[in-house]
């Protein structure tokens, strides 16, 4: 029986690549081929389980919305998002860390005043969040951009709401003069990623459990130091040593302090028990 020339046929492949003008796309596709044909080669794929592979890639973009995103969900669930972070991180010592932003970013939140409360109604447990923005010295950086995000105390995201239009535990924030920052929202939850759609079900099939410990994400600019995306974490919550989607880190698992009901650090009165999260952003200089 005539064996099948793969490295020739790989050879012939990369050759149609010779005309290309933009070198960094050349150089991708030519190692994206060589290690997919490796792959393919290896197991000895069969066409019927090629095809079985394209129609999960073909459901996997069938699924996305303006709301949903599950070609992040899956790069996330593959370990992928965190990898391309980790290599390309600028990040100084004790410097704040980059991780995965998910798939539950909503551009466009609204800017407000500083201690605003950005929970909007939603369930959870009261949080004041507050710190400084400062540079690897410790000195405060004005005017630097917070886009803060989270899911509610039942681990649900606004977009994934049935008719939900209105943003919920979203905002943006500048920090002052002295580079405070404050804001309230709640504490939250762990949750289990969407499960009906084929990085779910790639999740089940492969035995892994769905869930997210529970985090709060941060989006933090400003001119002169690296941008920052980032989550911090609940401490001693679930999943903190199993996140689904590899993104915890220990320098990102954070205390929530919890107090009585009474005065709170910013003057309000709350007739019930609260949890406060004091917190220094410390960014990377260019």
């Amino acid at each position: 029986m005539v064996k099948f020339d793969t490295a020739a046929h790989l050879q012939e492949v990369l050759h149609s690549f010779d005309k290309c003008e933009d070198p960094r796309f050349k150089e991708i596709m030519t190692s994206v081929v060589t290690h997919l044909h490796a792959c393919v080669a290896e197991l000895k794929l069969s066409p019927e389980e090629w095809i079985s592979a394209i129609k999960f890639l073909t459901a996997t973009g069938a699924i996305c919305t303006d709301k949903r995103q599950e070609f992040i969900l899956l790069s996330d669930l593959l370990g992928v998002s965190t990898l391309t972070i980790g290599i390309n991180q600028h990040r100084g010592e004790d410097c704040l860390e980059d991780t995965v932003e998910g798939p539950y970013y909503w551009e466009g939140a609204p800017e407000l005043p500083l201690g605003s409360d950005i929970s909007n109604g939603v369930t959870g447990e009261k949080t004041y969040y507050h710190g400084k923005v400062i540079d690897p010295e410790g000195n405060p950086i004005a005017n630097a951009l917070l886009d803060v995000w989270s899911g509610d105390g039942d681990g649900n995201y606004d977009m994934q709401l049935p008719d939900q239009v209105e943003m919920l535990a979203r905002a943006k924030f500048r920090t002052d003069e002295q580079g405070n920052y404050s804001f309230w929202s709640i504490r939250p939850s762990y949750y289990p990623i969407p499960q009906d759609g084929p990085a779910g079900l790639m999740q089940s099939k492969l035995h892994r459990h769905p869930n997210r410990p529970g985090h709060i994400h941060f989006k933090i600019s400003a001119p002169d130091f690296y941008p920052v995306n980032t989550q911090l974490f609940v401490a001693n919550g679930p999943y903190l040593d199993s996140d689904c989607v590899f993104g915890v880190k220990p320098s990102l698992i954070i205390d929530y302090i919890e107090h009585p009901a009474g005065i709170t650090p910013d003057g309000k009165h709350l007739a019930a028990p609260y949890y406060s999260v004091p917190f220094d952003l410390r960014l990377t200089a260019v």
